[in-house]
């Protein structure tokens, strides 16, 4: 046991939700003393930096109701119970944006807000990409722009707060790192 690790003590189910549920815990603090934790349990999810043959970058601009505003993301979504990450970003990839990829290549895992969530999103690159003849394939309550933009204009778009959540500034954060290796 790690000298900075909590015990939970009690652990309640205050929500359940189609997406999260909220925990409410009690725990013992590594000086002995307790505490009250508020955990969002998530299943996890896939975000993917999907990236055409002329390199530019398939984004989604949607809205989105907890920010009261429209933003520009990578396509992305939740993992269904079981589901394997590669498979859920194809299927994400598809219904979100009417593209196959011919290779999807597994970047990285991270944790999106772990001082209250569990939730975990990996993050794959998918090149190859080919249209469908199909639209979108958009879930009943999900409306969408698809947008392809050069990696500058990406970064302007964090610039200028269209893109404004962590998994896509950390997807173009990750092709400006791989330019600047390539350019030495």
């Amino acid at each position: 046991m790690s000298s900075l690790e909590e015990k939970t003590i009690r652990s309640k189910e205050v929500f359940s939700g189609k997406i999260i549920s909220l925990h409410l815990e009690d725990v013992e603090l590594p000086n002995g003393k307790h505490s009250k934790r508020e955990i969002i349990k998530h299943p996890g999810a896939v975000a993917i930096l999907p990236i055409t043959d002329d390199n530019k970058i398939v984004m989604v601009e949607q809205f989105r109701k907890a920010l009261e505003r429209t933003i520009v993301e990578i396509p992305a979504g939740k993992l269904e119970k079981g589901e394997e990450p590669a498979l859920c970003a194809r299927r994400e990839l598809e219904e979100e944006t009417g593209y196959e990829c011919a290779s999807l290549e597994w970047l990285i895992s991270f944790y999106t807000s772990p001082g209250f969530a569990d939730e975990i999103v990996h993050l794959y690159v998918a090149r190859g990409l080919v249209k469908k003849k199909d639209s979108a394939a958009l879930d009943e309550d999900e409306f969408v722009n698809i947008e392809e933009v050069t990696l500058a204009e990406a970064v302007q778009y964090i610039r200028d707060q269209k893109i404004y959540d962590a998994k896509t500034a950390y997807a173009i954060q990750y092709l400006q790192l791989q330019e600047a290796l390539v350019e030495k």
